[in-house]
């Protein structure tokens, strides 16, 4: 019942943030579903109450019920009444949640569902339902953003031919869907090397877009080219640069004059660009959640090393190179012993035409 209300739950991806998806099932123990919701829209109703809706709809009375959901259901009132007040007055017996909402303003949820007589159980064995809310969780720990790091790759894990030809590993259905997800995150992150390389616009096309991502360059010395498809699309989508303290300052103020946020970020010798630093600034003064990155192996080991990287979205297209010299998808640390290496949990699969989105979460859940 969780693993469904999961399913509902990321339904709300690209929707509802920067709340977190939620979602919902009221049924019986013997497995039968009497009414299923989620968070659908920010500001709209929760997904409890839209289950308690849908129960109703179906001509089922809650009463006696358990109650499935992916987050300790809200005790607050905000932009909507208490979720904890319409189970009461429902009157449900049980309410499982995946995870206890971290949220000081949503603290004591359980507790007061508690003290109605509700039986009420936190379950976290469900690692997709305890994963449903994890970007929200983390924002409110650290207030930093959820961070994908998305690519692509043949069946033997390269991304590129020796030669830097990438175009395309993946086929006409795995790149929609990578436009669909462009459509559903706060911001797209890359760096200048793909931007020498592609000449990206890192827009959402030939899809409906939830959202419109602010694009994120990485590029220290604002070495950017005026005649850049980034730059000549500034009125689709806003751009952020972020950039070292010792960049020119006529080429910050060129950018900042054509409408681009120029982000200076301290740096070492060692590391580079303080990237956590920009990160911050995106979740404070651009309540961005959800960033996925478009970018090289660079970029996307630095992230990796960093622990900067929550989510790996890779596409694997029906492609072997079969070349040692062919380029991989990360570039990072050394890493000598196996023992070194990331440990990953699969949370998701999908078929998308002859190619495979493999969906993991960074760290080991077994463990």
């Amino acid at each position: 019942m969780l693993h469904r209300a999961a399913l509902l739950a990321l339904r709300g991806f690209g929707a509802v943030e920067s709340n977190p998806m939620v979602g919902c099932v009221i049924g019986r123990e013997d497995g039968t579903v009497l009414g299923l919701g989620h968070y659908r829209r920010y500001g709209g109703p929760h997904a409890e109450v839209d289950a308690l809706r849908n129960c109703r709809e179906r001509g089922h009375d809650p009463r006696g019920a358990t109650v499935w959901v992916t987050l300790e259901p809200c005790c607050c009132h905000q932009k909507t009444p208490p979720c904890t007040e319409a189970l009461i007055k429902a009157g449900v017996a049980r309410v499982v949640a995946a995870r206890r909402d971290p949220h000081p303003a949503a603290v004591g949820g359980l507790e007061q569902l508690e003290a109605a007589g509700i039986e009420v159980t936190v379950e976290s064995g469900c690692a997709l339902a305890t994963g449903a809310a994890a970007s929200f969780v983390h924002r409110v720990e650290t207030r930093l953003p959820w961070v994908i790091g998305k690519w692509a790759q043949t069946i033997d894990g390269r991304t590129a031919t020796r030669s830097g030809e990438s175009q395309w590993i993946t086929g006409p259905v795995a790149r929609r869907h990578v436009h669909q997800l462009r459509g559903r995150v706060d911001a797209i992150l890359t760096g200048m090397g793909t931007v020498d390389a592609d000449d990206p616009t890192l827009t959402c096309r030939g899809v409906h877009a939830r959202r419109t991502a602010r694009r994120v360059v990485i590029d220290p010395m604002l070495e950017i080219c005026p005649k850049s498809r980034l730059l000549s699309t500034l009125d689709q989508a806003p751009l952020t640069i972020l950039t070292s303290f010792d960049a020119p300052a006529h080429a910050r103020r060129s950018l900042e004059d054509l409408g681009v946020d120029v982000v200076p970020l301290p740096e070492d010798d060692e590391t580079g660009l303080d990237i956590k630093e920009g990160l911050l600034h995106l979740a404070v003064m651009n309540d961005v959640s959800v960033v996925m990155t478009e970018a090289g192996s660079g970029v996307l080991g630095e992230l990796l090393d960093l622990g900067l990287m929550h989510e790996a979205w890779v596409y694997v297209g029906s492609v072997l190179m079969g070349d040692v010299a062919a380029r991989g998808a990360l570039a990072g640390e050394e890493r000598v012993r196996l023992s070194d290496a990331s440990r990953m949990t699969l949370m998701h699969t999908k078929r998308l035409g002859q190619d495979v989105l493999l969906r993991y979460r960074v760290g080991d859940t077994d463990r």
